[in-house]
């Protein structure tokens, strides 16, 4: 796959990554968590990345124990829903206004690589997914990339869940994130790890009946989560970069967004298997 339209995919996503990584470290200025984040997302997508061709290079992939396909399907949306996370994160934390000097050209240019490297993978994302009628490897497939996606928003409430009250219905809500997670995840590492043929139970039944239950716990999440966040409360002023009110705005989104996911996994889940 490496002389293939992939193969230069991931390429181009290795050197992006790099040159991402070499600019914001020559700048010195990559502080705090946000910039730990970023520093680590633009290094483990070149690392990873990497490995991914060498081990196609020298065709020793086909040795591993798992399923190569299913992981190459869904490291690259991880890293594709990673670097455009630190493509919006970066810039809106580093990049003040106005704006001169080197080291904000700096800055600029490696927002910039990081866009290019997220359409990078982007690109192997859309080479790579399934098309109709294919289904050798399921997380190629499109419920298989939202399983990623779903995981990866629910990584990021977590990280926004720094504080929260003891009501019962923020409880709750941490529960359905929690439950969600552990779930999705254990599918993403049993499909990769070839453990799924040995369910004995109807399997993609399973799989329909479980995004079923995550839609209408999400669903739960999206009106309870905000109506006991902001109940009786106002935006603070100042709300800086670290105010509990963005936060939980946040996590009122991101809430959302898997509600839709998950509701969308249901719905291809559906017509794959009964359809």
């Amino acid at each position: 796959a490496v002389p293939s339209w992939v193969g230069i995919a991931r390429l181009f996503a290795v050197l992006l990554a790099c040159i991402s990584f070499s600019l914001v470290a020559s700048t010195g200025d990559f502080s705090g968590p946000y910039g730990t984040w970023c520093m680590f997302s633009w290094g483990f997508c070149f690392a990873v990345t990497l490995l991914v061709v060498l081990l196609e290079l020298l065709e020793l992939h086909t040795k591993l124990p798992f399923s190569w396909d299913d992981f190459t399907s869904a490291f690259s949306m991880l890293a594709a829903l990673m670097v455009f996370t630190t493509s919006v994160v970066f810039p809106s934390t580093f990049i003040s206004s106005p704006c001169s000097g080197g080291k904000c050209a700096r800055q600029a240019a490696a927002t910039a690589m990081s866009c290019l490297c997220f359409l990078a993978y982007a690109v192997e994302v859309g080479l790579t997914r399934a098309r109709p009628g294919d289904i050798s490897s399921f997380l190629s497939t499109v419920p298989g990339l939202l399983k990623v996606f779903e995981a990866y928003v629910a990584c990021l409430i977590f990280s926004l869940l720094d504080s929260f009250s003891s009501a019962a219905g923020l409880q709750w809500c941490v529960a359905v994130y929690s439950l969600c997670f552990i779930v999705t995840l254990l599918i993403i590492i049993f499909t990769i790890g070839r453990c799924l043929s040995y369910v004995p139970c109807p399997l993609e039944k399973v799989l329909v009946a479980y995004n079923a239950v995550a839609m209408l716990m999400y669903l739960t999440a999206v009106v309870v989560w905000p109506l006991y966040s902001f109940k009786g409360l106002s935006r603070p002023n100042p709300c800086g970069r670290d105010c509990w009110w963005n936060k939980k705005l946040g996590v009122t989104f991101l809430t959302i967004f898997n509600f839709l996911a998950y509701l969308v996994d249901l719905v291809y889940s559906t017509k794959m298997v009964f359809i």
